[in-house]
């Protein structure tokens, strides 16, 4: 797939809304040379939007403030609210896509997420910053800019959600944070970007190919399933899945070695959570590949979960909307991983 637009008149620009939820790129430092131990979300929708003159060009802009937080404290209240407004928006025949500034920290959640849930072919696209707005050479005015383009352009409808940071643009379910400083933070590891976004040119070289939005049978509940995630490591105790079964949690993500392997004694205990009722989905805490489902040992033995390609950030994301879904058994939630 190859699609490349731009607007091509100033007198039929399309009307995107942008909804500022905070994070970096609303961040704010006493020092112009300071890019870490800034305020995050301190700066209104309408200031990061004058700091974008070329916007008048790409759109007619709509602007809400969401939320002005650092995203490392996003909840699913948030997830919630976020997601029936965006639906709202684009159920409005004066709206034709939709950008959300977000926090670096979890925008990978929050993305794919969205992806599952919304229902909506019109574009949506996340970006964001890794300097705040007070920096030299702040990353958020251009990442801005590249979003509305992308949400402008035709070939963004149908793709799911999207992520447009570093000239990029990447899919939800594949696009994950790489680094704590570099602007060219955001990657999609296993299988690489979509396509790029360039001085107001968009090229998508490919498409999502697994069901997203309006595909699949997902929306944000009124109460969520309590789904935890932990790790493994050298000299693992049970400590901390004890706990869990002891809170009756509905689902653990495991942060596996390797292809999601589980010291010995965290999947005695992994083991035992099955057993009294919670779902048990093994990933992998290395920065790519994929989870193999493995018939023998662990999970047809033990009854855990394979989480495929999604981190455990993204795997506990899909957990909880599976579960809340009606996916309430280990083959129906494996099916879910695989065709989500």
């Amino acid at each position: 797939m190859n699609t490349t637009s731009s607007p091509s008149s100033t007198a039929a620009l399309p009307r995107i809304a942008v909804l500022a939820t905070g994070g970096t790129i609303a961040g704010s430092a006493a020092d112009a040379a300071q890019t870490a131990g800034y305020q995050a979300g301190v700066v209104g929708v309408d200031r990061l939007l004058a700091a974008v003159p070329a916007l008048a060009n790409i759109a007619r802009i709509h602007a809400e403030q969401i939320a002005s937080i650092d995203s490392k404290d996003l909840d699913a209240t948030l997830w919630t609210t976020l997601a029936h407004r965006i639906d709202a928006l684009c159920l409005q025949d004066d709206i034709d896509g939709v950008v959300v500034t977000h926090g670096t920290d979890t925008l990978e959640e929050t993305a794919y997420l969205l992806h599952l849930v919304l229902k909506t072919a019109k574009p949506v696209v996340l970006t964001a910053a890794m300097r705040p707005s007070s920096a030299l050479s702040a990353d958020g005015p251009l990442n801005l800019l590249n979003a509305v383009t992308v949400a402008a352009s035709t070939g963004a409808h149908g793709q799911g959600v999207l992520v447009a940071f570093n000239n990029r643009i990447h899919c939800a379910r594949d696009v994950v944070k790489t680094s704590t400083y570099a602007v060219d933070a955001f990657q999609s590891p296993e299988i690489g970007a979509l396509g790029w976004v360039q001085d107001g040119r968009v090229d998508l070289q490919r498409s999502a190919v697994r069901p997203h939005t309006t595909a699949t049978p997902f929306a944000v509940a009124s109460t969520w399933p309590a789904v935890e995630i932990v790790t493994s490591y050298a000299g693992a105790s049970r400590l901390t899945v004890d706990a869990l079964i002891a809170a009756r949690v509905a689902g653990i993500v495991v942060a596996g070695t390797g292809n999601g392997s589980i010291h010995a004694s965290m999947q005695a205990a992994l083991a035992e959570a099955v057993s009294a009722g919670i779902q048990v989905v093994r990933a992998s805490r290395v920065g790519s590949g994929h989870v193999m489902h493995n018939g023998a040992a662990p999970d047809d033995r033990l009854g855990f979960v394979s989480a495929g390609a999604l981190n455990p950030y993204k795997a506990r994301v899909l957990t909880m909307l599976a579960l809340t879904a009606g996916f309430a058994d280990r083959v129906a939630l494996q099916r879910a991983f695989d065709t989500y």
